[in-house]
């Protein structure tokens, strides 16, 4: 498999479809947020780069991407419901003879692929929760101090998700670990590495376009078409949190882009440190430039996974 992972806003959809083009295959998606519906410009889908257009702008080809718009909004998609989902798509196309590409800036799906996680369905703790519900975030991020790390830890950037990573760090405190049975897969892991001055350029240029795009109504579409209550949508974070509150009054239209634009700022920072975290976990990830032209890249890739290959033939003999 080839694996692009890199923080938002650093080219890493294009550089996946781009990849997949040239071997002549299809992309998995790897993002928590992308598998709801009608959750299009706040997920940054970013689907107009799976279309191949000709020098008139009509559409020729449509790269085939897996495991985006799979669930309804409002729904609480699991880790183990991804890993689940991704061997069913992978051991399909392998049987196609296919080269899977894993794509995504979640950096906690990509490892527990990569490193085969051994994961829970963790349940709701009824019980758990209504001695939590009164607390404020601060208290839970104290409570969560308590707890050992896991591998499978949320974010945690509103209520409702800090009591959900308490609820599953108190499920794997008092169970045994239940094993899903999934491998580790072998994969060539390469980064779109972006100067971080052009990545947060790029971030505040990205959140203009999508919001004059309208982002706005596609998230008032949600509220009051789609009947998601606001609490469900600010649980998913970042857009969703921030203009959620925007609609029903809580914050106005300038506090909610200057505080979104921070933390959009903040999550790929996070999502850098997680990168560089896998790093050092044992998982060696390629980074290419994202100053280079997509041929470039490309063919940087193809190199890499030529060397991939060999290596792993290698260790066979």
């Amino acid at each position: 498999m080839i694996t692009i992972v890199g923080p938002t806003a650093s080219g890493k959809t294009r550089l996946a479809v781009d990849v997949a083009l040239a071997y002549d295959t299809e992309v998995i998606s790897a993002d928590s947020r992308q598998v709801y519906r009608d959750m299009t410009l706040g997920t940054g889908k970013d689907l107009e780069d799976y279309l191949v257009r000709d020098d008139a702008g009509n559409i020729v080809r449509q790269v085939k991407c897996h495991l985006i718009d799979i669930r309804e909004p409002g729904y609480k998609y699991s880790i183990y419901e991804f890993q689940r989902d991704f061997h069913r798509v992978y051991d399909d196309m392998l049987s196609r003879g296919l080269l899977p590409v894993m794509c995504g800036g979640s950096g906690l799906y990509v490892e527990s692929i990569l490193r085969g996680y051994e994961m829970h369905e963790v349940p709701e703790n009824a019980e758990l929760r209504k001695q939590l519900d009164e607390k404020s975030l601060e208290e839970l991020t104290e409570i969560l101090k308590t707890y050992k790390t896991l591998h499978n830890q949320t974010d945690t950037d509103t209520r409702k998700r800090a009591i959900r990573e308490i609820e599953i760090r108190d499920y794997y405190r008092t169970h045994a670990e239940q094993l899903t049975g999934y491998p580790a897969v072998k994969s060539l892991v390469v980064g779109t590495e972006v100067d971080r001055d052009v990545r947060r350029e790029r971030i505040s240029r990205r959140l203009r376009e999508r919001l004059d795009a309208g982002m706005v109504d596609e998230v008032r579409r949600l509220l009051d078409e789609r009947h998601i209550p606001p609490e469900d949508l600010i649980y998913y974070g970042l857009e969703y949190k921030y203009l959620t509150l925007y609609l029903i009054g809580e914050l106005s239209y300038d506090e909610m882009y200057r505080q979104l634009e921070i933390a959009i700022h903040q999550f790929a920072k996070r999502q850098m440190t997680w990168f560089r975290g896998m790093e050092r976990r044992g998982i060696p990830i390629h980074w290419i430039p994202a100053e280079l032209s997509r041929e470039e890249k490309v063919a940087r890739v193809q190199e890499l996974y030529r060397s991939f290959i060999f290596a792993q033939n290698e260790l066979k003999i």
